[in-house]
């Protein structure tokens, strides 16, 4: 949506969009006639393609360029991407297409070939907590330090997740997110334990360390979850 800002601005294409003329405005509100965004996985056959290609031919309604913001791309069938390669190769001046994906390996070379790939990378965690604090001081949430930093390592970098699990920690807090909210909510549990697992490995220590996995267990601990906090 920001790219279709760029180059629909009533000053664009422009790298630093108003965000006030009738255009950027539009987008924003998700009512522009000329930004539209498609599903990839629900719209994935041949005959939701062609009626792409069809619409396509058509002039913007009031901006420079017709958008098509396509996600998870990799969902369309083959026909469907044969059916879109035509459009690829001689696309009207009008008409911009964004192929978003998490699966970038199953689009087909041929379509890959006829655009400009952009890899985004995952944030660093200093960013995901220092963009958490601004929200929770906007929201007049207190964020234990901890708590910040389990959140944005539960995000994986992604700050998409981090304010998603912000939103659900919060929704239970009393204004105060604390570690042990967060670890109430995503099924995890203290970190202390793992430098436990790490010396009872060190000492050769079996029973010990047998002894701190049923203690997990017997709490209701995910398995799964306490092999990815070790890891």
């Amino acid at each position: 949506r920001i790219f279709a800002k760029a180059v629909n601005c009533a000053e664009g294409p422009t790298v630093t969009p108003c965000l006030k003329c009738q255009g950027c405005q539009e987008i924003t509100q998700g009512r522009s006639l000329d930004v539209l965004e498609i599903d990839g996985a629900s719209n994935r056959g041949i005959d939701q393609i062609r009626s792409l290609r069809e619409l396509a031919k058509f002039a913007p309604v009031s901006g420079t360029f017709k958008v098509y913001i396509i996600d998870e791309v990799h969902q369309i069938t083959s026909e469907g991407f044969n059916a879109l390669l035509k459009t690829l190769e001689e696309p009207p001046p009008h008409v911009m297409f964004i192929l978003a994906t998490t699966a970038a390996h199953k689009v087909p070379a041929t379509i890959v070939s006829r655009c400009q790939r952009y890899d985004f990378k995952r944030l660093p965690m200093e960013v995901i907590v220092s963009k958490i604090k601004s929200i929770a001081a906007d929201e007049k949430l207190k964020v234990a330090e901890e708590a910040a930093l389990g959140i944005a390592k539960a995000a994986g970098g992604s700050l998409r997740d981090a304010e998603s699990i912000l939103d659900q920690v919060a929704a239970f807090s009393d204004g105060k997110i604390r570690a042990e909210d967060l670890r109430a909510l995503l099924g995890t549990m203290d970190e202390e334990i793992f430098a436990e697992v790490v010396s009872a490995i060190g000492a050769k220590e079996p029973v010990r360390l047998l002894r701190l996995v049923a203690d997990a267990v017997n709490a209701g601990t995910d398995l799964g979850q306490w092999t990815l906090g070790f890891l």
